[in-house]
């Protein structure tokens, strides 16, 4: 198990650079975007459909009314798609660009709005009975069935203004004329040209093969999307994601970027199927991901939390468990992860891995055999996960069963490697073993390291108490901290912990948590932007950014980042080195 252990652990670099990579960011940063609209518009599914498992069928006007929202929101989720990957693709672009000749992001967006519309759509003729003929847009394929094409227009347009632009085959106007004119026409060659491509390419596409490129793709892919819904492609890809994490790589930042396209595709046939009457059986869902192989955060860590919480015989075990219970229960897992430790930790790798597989092998046997729906509904992925599986399956009876199978299955696949590791612990508890503190930069005393530049620290026989108020004209006073994770949940526990130091020693801090790829517009009003863990290896990506900016950046490991959610000081302390750092 060690040597494999080590094999992945060899791997990590690499692993790294994957979830670095420009079109897999640009494609999660893209989701990321566009979350708060899907679940935005799932309400008015539950709203809509919730009613019909008691026997009642709204009347259709109402229904209608209902699903206006929903149509007009996830029904062109393939159009925003396309344009939040597009900006967050010119982002990762511009990186590499002279900060006086950068892409336009807005401009991007636009065109890959236009792009995905010539590729995705098409004109539907309409006659009425008095000969009238009506003339509409076909909207078939805007919606999660446009997705991979929406993830290809982003990609060409950004491909296209950058040759353009870094060749400068722009509009060039006087010096001047205003920045924001010259800017507008500088963005009219490269308009132009994407429009005219995507434009010449699906008149010659249709004429070959009868259909638009939206409905091609997804004939091309519908193979992959069979084979990964089967036993062993499941294994594959939700097991990677715990290997990945593992290591203390990321995993979703590499596998989601890859199924999401046939997440949000197979949801939207989920719904599709069982409003008509038939059987859902696609597996690879939003839901999935949040609350069957997650149940509780990567490794299915929801019952092995509750274990260590309360059956620990382990004084420092059950302390962790005890502190990590509440996040777990919506999610949010690194306390646990980098607490016990799972990650790294040769005890637990062979549950951390498998439990995820067995979690969806279950839920896929409910469906295949027992003829349970699969997941219909996207919920936020916060929602603690036994309640996001009975929600998002419509409320069946069997998800309900489902969900006691599989905290059953994951108690009994934990436990005995839970009982190894906690009488490890009460041995080197009994023997006084103290496991080694990681050297920290920051361990001088918190008054010390926010002392005024123009004033000398107090002598040491002068010192001022733990407790005391930070003196005004603190480094600190007036300063704005980001932090950063993938999906905002686990940036709060030190936001939180931030907040909470400067209230107690008077410090005028500000501390907000965020996710990494919604960043890159409100940075520059930051002082500092710290990464978490799971997001520490884009470090190099938002140096390149925050330089531009003037913005400090740091990066936290997995110990360090629990120790400075937990003490208050001496994240306060991190703070002020990182800031230092920076100048």
């Amino acid at each position: 198990m060690e040597r494999l252990i080590a094999l992945v652990e060899k791997g990590k670099p690499f692993f790294d650079a994957v979830a670095r990579n420009r079109y897999l960011k640009a494609i999660r940063d893209g989701f990321i975007s566009v979350m708060p609209i899907i679940i935005f518009s799932s309400l008015f599914l539950l709203i809509a459909d919730i009613p019909v498992l008691w026997g009642y069928e709204w009347p259709q006007e109402i229904k209608a009314f209902l699903m206006k929202p929903y149509n007009y929101s996830m029904g062109i989720v393939g159009l925003l798609v396309a344009a939040t990957t597009a900006k967050h693709f010119t982002d990762a672009l511009n990186r590499d660009m002279p900060k006086t000749n950068q892409i336009n992001s807005v401009s991007t967006m636009l065109a890959a709005v236009v792009g995905f519309a010539i590729l995705a759509s098409g004109s539907v003729v309409e006659q009425l009975a008095d000969g009238t003929s009506l003339t509409g847009l076909d909207t078939s394929y805007l919606g999660s069935k446009g997705l991979l094409t929406a993830f290809l227009t982003a990609f060409a347009v950004g491909g296209i203004y950058k040759f353009l632009i870094s060749h400068n085959v722009t509009l060039k106007m006087p010096e001047q004329v205003p920045p924001n004119i010259s800017q507008t026409f500088k963005d009219i060659i490269p308009f132009a040209a994407t429009t005219i491509v995507f434009w010449l390419f699906d008149h010659f596409f249709r004429l070959a093969f009868g259909f638009c490129l939206a409905e091609g793709v997804i004939r091309v892919f519908q193979p992959l999307f069979s084979a990964a819904d089967t036993y062993p492609g499941l294994a594959i890809v939700y097991g990677a994601i715990g290997l990945f994490w593992f290591v203390g790589v990321h995993g979703p930042s590499i596998v989601e970027p890859a199924i999401g396209a046939i997440a949000f595709y197979n949801v939207a046939n989920n719904l599709a199927l069982v409003q008509a009457g038939e059987h859902a059986a696609s597996i690879i869902t939003p839901g999935t991901q949040y609350f069957v192989i997650t149940m509780g955060g990567t490794g299915a860590t929801l019952v092995i939390t509750l274990m260590i919480a309360f059956l620990s015989k382990s004084k420092q075990l059950r302390a962790i468990g005890r502190a990590s219970t509440v996040p777990v229960l919506f999610g949010v897992n690194e306390p646990i992860l980098f607490g016990a430790p799972f990650v790294l930790n040769p005890i637990f790798f062979i549950p951390f891995v498998l439990v995820p597989v067995f979690n969806v092998w279950i839920f896929k046997i409910f469906v295949d055999v027992l003829g349970m729906n699969s997941f219909t509904y996207v919920l936020p992925w916060v929602t603690p996960a036994p309640l996001g599986i009975i929600l998002g399956c419509a409320m069946q009876p069997l998800a309900v069963i489902y969900v006691l199978v599989a905290l059953v299955v994951d108690f009994a696949v934990y436990y005995p490697f839970f009982r190894v590791y906690d009488r490890q612990l009460v041995e080197q508890e009994r023997a006084g073993v103290v496991e080694p503190q990681e050297a920290e930069p920051h361990e001088k005393p918190i008054e010390a390291a926010m002392q005024p530049a123009d004033e000398s620290p107090a002598a040491p026989d002068a010192a001022p108490e733990k407790d005391a108020a930070v003196p005004q004209g603190s480094t600190l006073d007036g300063k704005r901290v980001l932090v950063l994770c993938a999906g905002g949940g686990t940036s709060g526990l030190l936001a939180n912990a931030l907040t909470k130091a400067a209230e107690d020693h008077g410090v005028g801090l500000e501390a907000v948590a965020g996710a990494y790829g919604a960043h890159l517009d409100i940075m520059g009003d930051y002082d500092l932007v710290i990464l978490a863990p799971q997001v520490a290896s884009y470090l190099p990506d938002l140096q390149k950014d925050a330089e531009r900016m003037g913005v400090a950046t740091a990066a936290c490991g997995g110990k360090e980042y629990i120790d400075l959610t937990r003490d208050g000081e001496k994240s306060l302390r991190f703070v002020t080195e990182s800031l230092k750092g920076g100048e």
